[in-house]
């Protein structure tokens, strides 16, 4: 039977393949595809998360410039006037390095910055420098009081306040930062709390009531996990109420145990666990923190830390080098004002080795550093004061003559010559040495002449001189000593820095 017979027999032909069945080949591109697509999708939005920074073009050729004579930059920049114009872009030591300025701002307390940081983290390199600048550090202004945390708030804070301060670090150490950062301190509870507390040795008792910053600082001596607000009452404890000092070295003992406590805190948010808490943190910086950096550029940096193997032994912790117990008089105040001077060699130092992100090497004359000569006058290692009037000798009030006490009464006559009381005889009722009837009260046998010295003279008159009377002692009870002033504590100089030798100028002295 032929084919033709089978099929109109009822016979069965070949079975007809089934629509939209997929073959395994195709199942496996199909898998691959998405798994790419899934792929491309996590490194877009990986890289959307962490976004490398772009240095800011600081030295245009506008920048800094007022060209319609406002006052203000044209291109919104920073005026630096006749001072020295940090540098802002050159040959970079590595191709990841970036300097920031970390203010913090204490919100209790007036919003004053009184933490003041500057960090350099050459990336490429996995190391990082973050040096404190102490509030009382005198830089070069044109008014009197030249504390650099009195900047921020004589411009009126906020951003005004704050460009200013950064012109004056700028100028100190000879560069400007790429970015910077203005921290509230609340910032800084709030990341430990999300981190679950901060391990850290407490250096000592703290005891410190301010009712009016409701401030309220009790902490006890030794190691233990600190809470969110145990870390805030540390940073911000300087002594105890009732107290004049709290750390032996006052406020560089300060910035030590800030020092301290940021570091532990490096070294502990660099933990597995901590990775995963990345919305906290950024929940923190978006409430806390003022920057010019983006969420994202932070993320970039904790990733590069955390990637990079980054250790708390590679971040170095430095104080600003100088002369901690220095002073300066005031003509605002007519008083002598305290300061810390900057030593202008080791300060370089630090800036060539360690700040700096360029290549090129600084010089004196690139940094803005003021000291007190002898005379009382300041000077800037620049060669340029802007308060001309600080930079000649001060002149001060002429110190007025104490008043001489009057004597004490004694209850009896008193010469007025000598200003000695007059011994009375009991017997004769006159000045002893007199004879009885002598009106004059000298005393030389001769009626009526006068005896000023209260004593009976040697002479062809008297005789035989008598012995001097002698002072009646003054038994009032003695003035009450003062207070005890307490000294102000030596601070010694960094030992892996020798003393600094002073300045050594390029240009003219501004107070030849």
């Amino acid at each position: 039977m032929s084919n033709v017979g089978k099929r109109l027999a009822g016979g069965q032909g070949p079975k007809p393949s089934r629509k939209g069945r997929l073959t395994r080949q195709q199942i496996v591109l199909i898998a691959v595809a998405a798994a790419l697509a899934v792929a491309l999708g996590i490194t877009l939005a990986f890289r959307s998360l962490f976004v490398r920074p772009e240095l800011p073009n600081k030295n245009g050729p506008q920048s800094g410039q007022d060209l319609n004579g406002d006052g203000v930059p044209d291109d919104g920049g920073i005026d630096w006037g006749s001072g020295t114009r940090p540098r802002a872009d050159g040959e970079r030591k590595s191709e990841d390095y970036y300097t920031v300025l970390i203010l913090g701002r204490d919100t209790g307390g007036g919003g004053n910055t009184d933490t003041i940081l500057l960090a350099s983290y050459d990336v490429t390199n996995q190391k990082a420098t973050v040096m404190s600048i102490p509030r009382d550090t005198m830089v070069n202004i044109p008014y009197d009081i030249k504390r650099i945390n009195a900047v921020y708030n004589y411009y009126g804070q906020g951003e005004k306040g704050i460009q200013h301060l950064y012109k004056e670090i700028s100028q100190l150490v000879g560069f400007e930062p790429d970015f910077q950062v203005v921290v509230e301190w609340d910032a800084v509870g709030k990341i430990v709390d999300a981190m679950g507390g901060v391990w850290f040795d407490v250096p000592r008792n703290m005891n410190y009531e301010d009712p009016y910053q409701d401030l309220h600082i009790h902490q006890e001596k030794g190691y233990r996990l600190l809470s969110g607000d145990d870390a805030m009452q540390i940073l911000r404890y300087r002594y105890d109420t009732g107290k004049k000092y709290g750390y032996a070295d006052g406020d560089i003992g300060r910035i030590a145990t800030q020092q301290a406590l940021l570091k532990e805190m490096v070294q502990q948010l660099l933990q597995v666990k901590n990775i995963t808490k990345i919305n906290e943190f950024a929940k923190v910086f978006q409430e806390c923190v003022e920057t010019d950096l983006s969420l994202q550029n932070c993320l970039w940096f904790a990733q590069a830390a955390y990637l990079g193997g980054l250790k708390a032994e590679d971040v170095n912790f430095v104080t600003a080098p100088g002369n901690y117990v220095a002073s300066c008089w005031s003509r605002t105040y007519q008083n002598m004002q305290s300061y810390v001077t900057l030593y202008p060699s080791q300060l370089l130092k630090l800036v060539n080795e360690e700040l700096s992100p360029f290549k090129e090497v600084f010089t004196l004359s690139d940094l803005d550093i003021m000291t007190v000569n002898a005379d009382g006058s300041v000077r800037s290692s620049s060669g340029y004061v802007e308060d001309q009037k600080a930079a000649v000798p001060p002149v001060r009030p002429e110190p007025q003559p104490e008043e001489e006490e009057p004597a004490e009464e004694s209850g009896g006559p008193v010469d007025p010559e000598t200003g000695l009381p007059i011994v009375i005889d009991p017997e004769t009722g006159e000045p002893a040495g007199t004879e009885p009837g002598n009106p004059g009260g000298g005393g030389t046998g001769v009626p009526g002449e006068a005896n000023p010295g209260n004593t009976v003279p040697s002479g062809p008159a008297g005789g035989t001189a008598a012995p001097p009377v002698p002072e009646t002692p003054n038994t009032a009870a003695p003035d009450p000593a003062p207070d005890p002033v307490e000294p102000v504590p030596e601070v010694p100089a960094d030992p892996q820095l020798p003393a600094d030798p002073g300045f050594t100028f390029i240009g003219p002295d501004p107070a030849a």
